[in-house]
């Protein structure tokens, strides 16, 4: 078989294969911020070794840490990428907890990046896909 034909052969047959696994199957950016919903964590942080304090999760209607849940953000003024938001979260990871509400300023940068200040200067937070997080963090990602 000549290197032509040989060549044609194997990229029909990759054709038909399966795509990675590391493909990133979540949604579409959208929501409140247009950002892709996930798992995002803090700049300067490895996704698969991050701390608690250091992730954010987006579901489309809030951004919440690991001590919070059920995060919804109602808009208060819009500039540009730059939101003041008043947000609600259930202030617990689990179980029972009181609703709390706060202030914050939220900057897309774009669909996989954003910067939140609440108090003090603001954080910037990097989306991470589920197959470069820890196996516990994986599930939450989709």
């Amino acid at each position: 078989m000549n290197a032509f034909r040989w060549g044609f052969t194997l990229a029909a047959l990759a054709a038909t294969l399966p795509a990675a696994a590391s493909v990133d199957t979540s949604p579409p950016p959208g929501g409140v911020y247009r950002l892709k919903p996930g798992i995002y964590v803090r700049q300067g942080v490895a996704c698969g070794d991050a701390p608690n304090a250091a992730i954010r999760r987006y579901d489309g209607r809030g951004i919440a840490d690991a001590h919070s849940r059920a995060c919804r953000a109602r808009v208060l003024a819009r500039k540009g990428n730059r939101y003041t938001v008043s947000q609600s979260c259930i202030d617990a990871g689990a179980g029972p907890a009181p609703r709390v509400t706060e202030r914050q300023t939220v900057t897309v940068a774009d669909a996989l990046t954003f910067a939140v200040r609440t108090r003090g200067p603001a954080a910037t937070y990097r989306y991470c896909p589920a197959y470069m997080l820890p196996a516990g963090l994986r599930g939450a990602a989709k």
